[in-house]
């Protein structure tokens, strides 16, 4: 992205003066595979992390995943 990162982004969208900015699911999707790159994404407020190539059932289970909560939290 010019402007700013991956982890940039998500820390002013989480920062936002909106009810559904802590809420909006926010997945990284990435090369960067280690841990340390896990950690950072969910620290600046990631709901999960998946690295390249992505899997398909990897992707899907996840937007399950946050598809599920969010709709538990309504």
């Amino acid at each position: 992205m010019p402007l700013m990162d991956g982890l940039v982004a998500t820390k002013a969208i989480r920062n936002l003066d909106r009810k559904d900015a802590r809420r909006i699911p926010i997945i990284a999707l990435t090369a960067n595979a280690f841990d340390e790159d896990v950690q950072l994404s969910l620290q600046a407020g990631m709901n999960a992390h998946l690295s390249k190539p992505v899997e398909s059932d990897t992707l899907l289970r996840t937007l399950g995943e946050l598809i599920y909560e969010a709709e538990q939290n309504l």
